[in-house]
């Protein structure tokens, strides 16, 4: 018997690594020593510019996006998303992402595929400004069916030691910009699938929501990537925290970064609400508390800024090309976040 007769290809893996290299290798940067191919990643910091660094690390996944993606057959975008849920988490502790390894499993390997998914992954690294540096390849027969595959993403991220974030002056007065979605992004997916499967649409028809695009195609739209916009905001001093919305939705992650003894106060009509979710909303009979537990609704970051400061932060992420809501502030007293002018019916 052979590994290949066990479902197992190494020269198609060979062939895999050999088609990445380019991918990789577009994403480098200072800091990085070597190539791939070694046991190991190298990175040195001192090269990349930090004088007294704070490493801060992230790892996550897609979710079941991911079977979107296998359905649809468009493997192309949720490399991006794998790169974005890590990075999005690094940027808001004030981090700059210096690099990136994944781990991509499947049944069967697929080199057209998988190379589809690491140019995803490339694209992503190059949006954040990070190295591809690494990665791992498995093909598990008897694990995974012949067609399925699963995504995990690392990334470790660098901060100047007086420079993490939240900052502690954080308090009171202070307003809250929220940054818009590209979408759904990477979380909630069990539930849109089952929305999906309700509504009787196959991945092939027109979205109800998105004029010119499949509903699949709609539905894989990638997680934006903030880390460019963001830190050019925290080296000009402007911001005070930020949090990324992911599952958990705005009650979940505001407070993350908030401290004890305050309230965000946001106001649901201040920001405009992707069509996507007034479709999922509709068509699941989807309760806004509900929604806003599991979707960004529109906002995929949102950052606190010094009310004096609030201008010219907003400024700032425009011209970065960000769409900037002044979507709250920051009150004394309570725990958490409160959403006002929150319509019966909301966001339908």
């Amino acid at each position: 018997m052979t590994y290949r007769d066990a479902g197992v290809d190494i020269e198609a893996g060979d062939a895999l690594v050999e088609a990445i290299k380019p991918l990789a290798k577009a994403t480098r940067r200072s800091g990085v020593m070597g190539g791939l191919g070694g046991f190991g990643a190298l990175f040195d910091p001192a090269a990349a510019g930090y004088r007294d660094p704070v490493l801060v690390s992230s790892t996550d996944g897609v979710g079941t996006k991911l079977r979107l993606a296998i359905e649809a057959g468009k493997h192309d975008t949720v490399g991006i998303d794998l790169v974005a849920m890590c990075v999005n988490d690094l940027v808001v502790q004030g981090a700059e992402p210096l690099f990136f390894l994944d781990y991509f499993a499947t049944g069967k390997l697929r080199v057209e595929q998988a190379r589809d998914v690491v140019a995803g992954i490339a694209e992503g690294c190059a949006r954040a400004g990070c190295a591809l540096i690494g990665g791992e390849t498995a093909e598990m027969p008897g694990m995974y069916a012949a067609d399925d595959y699963d995504l995990a993403g690392f990334s470790v991220g660098a901060a100047e030691r007086d420079r993490l974030l939240p900052r502690a002056d954080v308090g009171p007065g202070d307003v809250l910009l929220g940054l818009g979605a590209s979408g759904v992004h990477s979380n909630g997916y069990s539930l849109v699938r089952r929305i999906v499967a309700a509504s009787g649409l196959a991945l092939t028809d027109p979205a109800p929501f998105a004029e010119g695009l499949a509903l699949g195609e709609a539905l894989l739209a990638p997680t934006r990537i903030y880390v460019r916009p963001l830190l050019a905001l925290h080296q000009a001093g402007l911001l005070k925290a930020a949090a990324h919305i992911t599952g958990g939705g705005l009650p979940g992650n505001l407070p993350r970064v908030l401290p004890e003894g305050v309230t965000a106060v946001l106001d649901a009509g201040a920001w405009t609400v992707p069509p996507v979710f007034r479709w999922l909303a509709a068509a699941g009979d989807v309760a806004a508390e509900e929604m806003l537990r599991v979707f960004n609704c529109g906002l995929g970051m949102v950052v606190v800024v010094a009310a004096e400061d609030a201008d010219a932060a907003a400024e700032s992420l425009r011209q970065a090309g960000e769409t900037v809501f002044v979507a709250g502030r920051i009150e004394a007293g309570g725990d958490g976040v409160r959403i006002d002018n929150l319509p019966a019916g909301w966001p339908r």
